[in-house]
C-alpha cells in the first residue's frame, strides 16, 4: 500500500493497521461505534452530575471531570484515526502530530492522577463517613482536580519537548494509529539514556505511586467494609468503589504494561492492541461502567426525564 500520496516531507505517516488492509473497514466501524458510545455516555455523565442536585457531591464532580477527560481523550485520537482508516493517505502534518502527541499524554497523565483522587474520596466516605462533607469540601474537591490538571499539563510538556527533541535522520514512518510516545522514540535514531530515565521516574510518579496510594486506600476501605453491619450499605459501597476499581483496573493495567517495560520488550503489534485498548476502549467502557452499576445515576437520569416530559406537557 502507498502511504505517502499526497504527503508533503515535512509529514508523518500514521502505518496504523496497514499490515492487515482487509480488517482497517471493521475496525474503522468498530472504532466510530466506540467513539458515539463515548460522546454519548460521558455527556450524559456530564450533564446529568450538573443537572440533578442530588448528584452535586464529591464522588459525582469527579466522576464529571473523569467523564470530561475521556471525552478529550478520544476527541484528541479517534477523528484523525478514522480519517486515516477510511482516506487513501495515511498521513498527519507535523503540527498535528505534535498537537496529537502532547494532548494524549496530557489526558491521560491527569487522567493516572484524577483515577487517585477519586480513590482518596471513596476512602473518606467509607472510612470517615460523620466527617466526609468537612474533609471532602468543594475548595480541596477543586484543588485537588486542578493539581491532577496541572501535573498531567508539566508531565506531557517535559515527555513532548525531550521526544520531540530527539533526531529522526528522515524518518517520516509513525508505527502505531496515532502519535504516541512508545511509537515516536522507536522512530529516533539514537539511543538516549536520558530520555529513558526521565521516562522511567515520571512513570513511577504518574502510574506506579498513584496506584499504590489507589491499592492502600482499597486495604483500608476493604477493612472498613468488612466492620458494615449494614447490608444495604455494605452494597451500595461494593457497587460505588467497584466501579472505580474496575475503571482503575482497565487503564492502570494496560498503561502500566506499555509504558514501564522496556520499549523493545514489546512487540509492535501487542503494543497496539494495548494502546487501542486504554486509549478506544476504556473511555468507552467508563460511563457504562459507572452508569449501570450505579443506581444514583439510573434514578436521577429518570428524574430528568420525567421533568423534561411533564415541563413539555404543561
Amino acid at each position: 500500500m502507498d502511504t505517502n500520496n499526497g504527503s508533503s516531507i515535512t509529514d508523518f505517516i500514521l502505518l496504523g493497521f496497514s499490515d492487515w488492509p482487509q480488517l482497517e473497514h471493521i475496525i474503522s466501524g468498530i472504532v466510530f461505534i466506540f467513539y458515539i458510545v463515548t460522546l454519548v455516555g460521558n455527556t450524559t455523565i456530564i450533564l446529568v452530575s450538573n443537572l440533578d442536585s442530588q448528584l452535586h457531591t464529591p464522588m459525582y464532580f469527579f466522576l464529571s471531570n473523569l467523564s470530561f477527560l475521556d471525552l478529550c481523550y478520544a476527541t484528541s485520537i479517534i477523528p484523525q484515526m478514522l480519517v486515516n482508516l477510511w482516506g487513501p493517505t495515511k498521513s498527519i502534518t507535523y503540527g498535528g502530530c505534535v498537537l496529537q502527541f502532547f494532548f494524549a499524554l496530557d489526558f491521560g497523565a491527569t487522567e493516572c492522577l484524577l483515577l487517585a483522587v477519586m480513590a482518596y474520596d471513596r476512602y473518606a466516605a467509607v472510612c470517615q463517613p460523620l466527617y466526609y462533607t468537612i474533609i471532602m469540601h468543594p475548595q480541596l474537591c477543586q484543588k485537588m482536580v486542578l493539581t491532577a490538571w496541572l501535573g498531567g499539563l508539566g508531565s506531557a510538556f517535559i515527555l513532548c519537548s525531550l521526544t520531540l527533541k530527539l533526531p529522526r535522520c528522515g524518518h517520516r514512518e509513525v508505527d502505531n494509529f496515532f502519535c504516541e510516545m512508545p511509537a515516536l522514540l522507536k522512530m529516533a535514531c539514537v539511543y538516549s539514556k536520558v530520555m529513558e530515565v526521565i521516562v522511567f521516574a515520571l512513570g513511577v510518579i504518574l502510574l506506579l505511586v498513584p496506584l499504590s496510594l489507589i491499592l492502600i486506600s482499597y486495604t483500608v476501605i476493604t477493612q472498613a467494609v468488612m466492620r458494615i453491619k449494614s447490608v444495604a450499605r455494605w452494597r451500595k459501597v461494593l457497587n460505588t468503589c467497584g466501579s472505580h476499581l474496575t475503571v482503575v483496573t482497565l487503564f492502570y493495567g494496560t498503561i502500566i504494561y506499555m509504558y514501564m517495560k522496556p520499549q523493545n520488550s514489546t512487540s509492535q503489534d501487542e503494543g497496539k492492541f494495548l494502546t487501542f485498548f486504554y486509549t478506544i476502549v476504556t473511555p468507552t467502557l467508563n460511563p457504562l461502567i459507572y452508569t449501570l452499576r450505579n443506581k444514583d445515576v439510573k434514578c436521577a437520569v429518570k428524574r430528568i426525564l420525567w421533568v423534561e416530559k411533564w415541563s413539555s406537557n404543561s
